[in-house]
């Protein structure tokens, strides 16, 4: 109907573009102010009258519509009063389609997603929760779009930290002791090196010296190192698994290894390579940013070289529409420096194709998380909680609900997830239980529960069946069109979200419909003896339904039927 309208005044209004027009219609705070409003203030400049006069000029130009019961001039306002059956009819007809909030957009285009992305030998710690609940829903929020997306897990598995844990281990380490505590022992033995290191500098000369024999191939060096990646990946994909996410790529650092040289080469050949210290580096002075380290002084690579080599790699095997990065804000400078060299070597793509997505920090009690300092709090045990906790809830208000086992990790990973996401994500996000696992809140368990009652709605009425052939004048009540205004946001809202990189809005769109419906729900019966009345408004129960599963879906969270 918002596009109905644009175009109405489209026509009426030729010293505004189309985006402007759009840009510029509001729904109105209120019902009693109608549906729709468009604020006249700004072409008083050009035209040269009042708001209220040109606000009545339009009125006049547009005339009588069938689908607007009235237009109303207020101060500088234009007021529009939709036909409410005829609303009703385009929502529902609209989202009753299975392609509802889909789109065709993205079709034969593909995104890279690099996101998750943890360093091997240290557990996944909440600290990693945030890029991988993050990526996971721009992965589905893409998909939905049409997109092919690739995800792609660039594991931290190269570098000098791994000369660091090769030397803890032959030091202070056993191979018995790994095989029996897996990567908590590696753990130990990285916080281990740093605390010896900080009374005694040439172990840190130690460990580069290791580094430097895995770059050259050594096989005593790369031995161990694949050892501790294989024991890395076993942990890391049990919580993937229970957060129920996957990647199409689990391809780290150490892929991208032997492409260095050629990147080497290309800086080389286009005269970008000075020399500093004895390091390789990319000057960027000229963009008012430090130097590109490419080559370190001992002849190593660094992680820019090695990012630099993926995104060729990525670009010439997926042939990527972009390439988004889900990393901490930290990292900001280092995605500026590394998009800077590609566009310098002749790339104009990586101008609007390399995409650093920032987020903040995560911190429970409010402390900062450090893997070096041993202060760490893992991702598993944080979900595993959620579970628990949930456990006894479910305990107390439902002892006899079925499948309570898996009714508890769907609400308690759920909760986790949507806690996150409901954040805007460049804002630090804390974990405080009381917030988290309230069922009446702005929280995931919320929404679920909200997804169970329409559940549970229609399974008392197993003779219903979906239909558009309906009453439509059965939801003309202010509590029936707010909640179908909601429903009929979804497709923009999915939109906004992939414009903007930002799962938040779907989160928060999610809380706004299970709002509406609740309203909806109590000032409505649905199980009434005309049967008219019933079949509209389970009809609008289901829909509501579908939306919030696929709005969960679009945020990685699973429904559950019963709570």
């Amino acid at each position: 109907m918002k596009e109905q309208i644009l175009e109405l005044l489209s026509k009426a209004i030729p010293d505004l573009t189309t985006e402007e027009i759009s840009g510029l219609i509001e729904i109105p705070p209120k019902p009693e102010l109608g549906d729709y409003a468009f604020p006249c203030f700004r072409l008083a400049k050009t035209m040269h009258k009042a708001p209220q006069v040109i606000a009545s000029e339009i009125k006049d130009s547009i005339g009588e519509v069938e689908y607007i019961d009235e237009i109303r001039v207020v101060g500088a306002y234009l007021n529009f009063f939709l036909n409410k059956n005829i609303y009703v009819k385009n929502v529902l007809d609209s989202a009753l389609k299975d392609d509802f909030g889909s789109s065709t957009e993205g079709n034969n285009k593909t995104i890279c997603i690099d996101y998750s992305s943890p360093n091997v030998a240290k557990n996944f710690h909440i600290g990693h929760l945030r890029t991988t609940i993050i990526g996971n829903s721009l992965y589905k929020i893409y998909s939905k779009l049409g997109y092919h997306v690739e995800r792609i897990n660039h594991l931290g598995d190269w570098g000098t930290q791994f000369g660091k844990l090769i030397v803890a281990y032959k030091k202070w380490g056993s191979e018995e002791e790994i095989k029996a505590k897996g990567i908590e022992e590696l753990m130990r033995l990285y916080v281990k090196f740093h605390q010896e290191a900080d009374n005694d500098d040439s172990l840190n000369d130690e460990a580069r010296a290791w580094f430097v024999k895995m770059e050259q191939n050594d096989e005593e060096a790369l031995k161990i190192w694949k050892w501790f990646v294989e024991i890395s990946l076993v942990e890391f994909k049990r919580t993937y698994k229970l957060l129920g996410m996957d990647f199409d790529h689990f391809m780290g650092e150490s892929f991208y290894r032997n492409m260095t040289p050629d990147v080497l080469k290309k800086l080389t050949d286009a005269n970008l390579l000075t020399e500093s210290q004895g390091a390789k580096v990319v000057d960027l002075s000229e963009y008012d940013m430090p130097p590109a380290l490419i080559l370190k002084n001992d002849g190593s690579s660094i992680y820019a070289t090695r990012d630099i080599a993926a995104i060729f790699y990525r670009k010439e095997t997926y042939n990527f529409e972009k390439c988004l990065y889900v990393t901490g804000q930290e990292q900001k400078l280092h995605f500026k420096q590394v998009f800077k060299v590609i566009e310098l070597l002749g790339n104009e793509w990586a101008k609007d194709g390399l995409v650093h997505i920032p987020y903040g920090l995560v911190s429970l009690g409010g402390e900062k998380l450090s893997t070096r300092d041993g202060n760490v709090i893992y991702a598993e045990d944080i979900l595993l909680e959620a579970i628990s906790k949930v456990k006894e809830i479910i305990g107390e208000k439902n002892p006899d609900l079925e499948n309570k086992d898996e009714v508890a990790e769907k609400v308690g990973v759920g909760a986790v997830i949507f806690n996150d996401l409901y954040n805007q994500r460049i804002k630090d996000v804390s974990f405080k239980w009381s917030h988290l696992l309230n069922f009446e809140g702005e929280t995931g368990p919320y929404v679920q529960y909200t997804y169970a009652r329409c559940s549970s709605i229609l399974r008392k009425l197993p003779d219903f069946v979906l239909s558009s052939d309906i009453d439509y004048s059965v939801l003309n009540d202010e509590s029936s069109v707010a909640l179908l205004k909601e429903i009929a946001k979804f497709p923009s809202v999915v939109k906004e979200a992939s414009e903007r990189y930002e799962p938040s809005v779907i989160a928060r769109y999610a809380v706004d419909l299970a709002q509406a419906f609740n309203t909806f729900y109590t000032q409505n019966r649905i199980n009434v003896e005309e049967k008219n009345i019933r079949d509209a408004r389970c009809t609008l129960v289901a829909v509501t339904r579908r939306i919030i599963k696929d709005a969960l879906d679009l945020l990685g969270i699973s429904v559950v039927e019963q709570m």
